[in-house]
C-alpha cells in the first residue's frame, strides 16, 4: 500500500533555482561541478562505442520501417479508432515517462517522488525505447555541462571534433546524427542514481519494458476488438508508430530548440523556447526556460506556456506522490532575463 511509505521529512525547498554561472565561464569551459567530467566526458571503449552505434541505428531504423508499413497499409486497410487511441494513450504515457521521469526527476532532481512512482516512471520511460534511464541521464547531464560546445553530445552548432556546423548538417547531427557517432557518456554522471538499489533493479530490466511497450497495445487491440487485425494494428500503431513519434518529439528538443525560437533568458548558449515543440512533446519545448533554471520542475514559467508534464507533476504533488517541487522565484527570473 502506498500509505505505508513514510515520506522523508525535509524543510520546504527554496524556490530559487538560479544557480548558473556567468556566460563567460561557459565559454571558457564546463561548469565547476566535477573536474573529473571535464577531463573525461565519455568512456573510451571500442566495445561500448560499437554497441552505442548499433543502438542508434536500431532506434532510428526499426520504428521508421514499421511506420512506413503502417502508412502504406493505411491506404488499403482503414486504421481503426482503437489503434489511433492506443497510439495516443501510449504516446502520452511514454512521453511523460521521459519528461517527468528520465528528465525532470532523475536528471535534475527537480522534485522528490514516492519510490513506486519512481519505478513506474522508469518503466514508462523505458517503453519509449530511448535507452536505459541511467544512460539517458548521463547523456543529458553531459549536455548541460557542455551545451553547444564540442563535448555536447548533440549540438547543432559544433561537431564532436569542434568543427562548426550550420544548416541541414547541424540539424541532422542534433536530431539523429549524434546517435550514430557511438559516443558513450561517462557513467559517473549518474553516480547518485547508481547508489539506488530499487532504481537499478528496475533499470536493468530495460529490454523487458521495451518489449512490453510494444506487446501491451497489441494485446489490448486484440482483446478489445476480438480480431487478429486488432492485434496487428495495436502492435503497429500503439507500439512502433507511437515509438517513432515519441522519438522525434524528444529529439526535436536537441535540434529545433537549439536553432529556432525565442530566448527570453540569457544562458550563455543557444537554447530556445518553441511553442509548437512544447505542444507536441508535452512541455519540454520551453528549453530556454529549462537551461536558465535546470532544476525547476516546471518548464512553462508563464501562465500561457503549455507544460503538460509540469501539470502532471503538480497533480502528483496534490496527492502526495511528489513533493519538494523546485520552482524559480520572480527575482531569479528577472535576473536572468536577456538584455534586448
Amino acid at each position: 500500500m502506498l500509505s505505508k511509505y513514510k515520506r522523508p521529512s525535509s524543510r520546504p525547498h527554496s524556490e530559487n533555482t538560479h544557480q548558473r554561472v556567468h556566460p563567460q565561464q561557459r565559454v571558457l569551459g564546463a561548469r565547476q561541478e566535477d573536474k573529473t567530467f571535464r577531463r573525461s566526458a565519455t568512456m573510451k571503449s571500442e566495445g561500448l562505442e560499437t554497441g552505442q552505434k548499433y543502438f542508434g541505428y536500431a532506434a532510428v531504423i526499426v520504428p521508421t520501417l514499421f511506420t512506413s508499413v503502417a502508412v502504406v497499409q493505411a491506404f488499403y486497410q482503414p486504421v481503426s479508432w482503437l489503434a489511433i487511441s492506443l497510439c495516443a494513450i501510449f504516446y502520452v504515457l511514454t512521453t511523460l515517462g521521459i519528461n517527468v521521469g528520465y528528465h525532470r526527476l532523475f536528471s535534475h532532481a527537480a522534485f522528490k517522488a514516492h519510490p513506486r512512482l519512481e519505478a513506474a516512471l522508469i518503466i514508462l520511460g523505458s517503453m519509449a525505447a530511448q535507452g536505459h534511464m541511467t544512460h539517458w541521464v548521463c547523456n543529458h547531464r553531459r549536455h548541460h555541462q557542455y551545451t553547444d560546445q564540442a563535448d555536447d553530445p548533440h549540438s547543432p552548432h559544433l561537431s564532436s571534433s569542434g568543427d562548426a556546423l550550420s544548416g541541414l548538417s547541424g540539424f541532422f547531427r542534433a536530431h539523429i546524427g549524434w546517435l550514430f557517432e557511438g559516443s558513450f557518456p561517462n557513467v559517473l554522471y549518474a553516480k547518485d542514481l547508481l547508489k539506488r538499489p530499487l532504481l537499478m533493479k528496475v533499470n536493468r530490466l530495460y529490454l523487458l519494458w521495451v518489449v512490453l511497450g510494444i506487446s501491451i497495445p497489441a494485446a489490448l487491440g486484440g482483446l478489445i476488438s476480438s480480431t487478429w487485425l486488432g492485434v496487428w494494428q495495436g502492435l503497429l500503431w500503439g507500439g512502433f508508430v507511437r515509438m517513432f513519434l515519441v522519438h522525434h518529439a524528444i529529439w526535436s528538443i536537441n535540434s529545433i530548440n537549439h536553432l529556432y525560437g525565442a530566448r527570453p533568458f540569457e544562458t550563455g548558449e543557444k537554447s530556445t523556447n518553441n511553442f509548437w515543440v512544447a505542444v507536441v512533446n508535452l512541455g519540454d519545448g520551453w528549453h530556454n526556460n529549462h537551461h536558465a533554471f535546470p532544476h525547476s520542475a516546471l518548464h512553462g514559467l508563464e501562465w500561457w506556456q503549455i507544460d503538460v508534464s509540469g501539470w502532471v507533476i503538480r497533480a502528483l504533488e496534490s496527492v502526495s506522490l511528489a513533493w519538494d517541487i523546485k520552482r524559480p522565484t520572480s527575482k531569479s527570473m528577472k535576473a536572468r532575463e536577456a538584455q534586448v
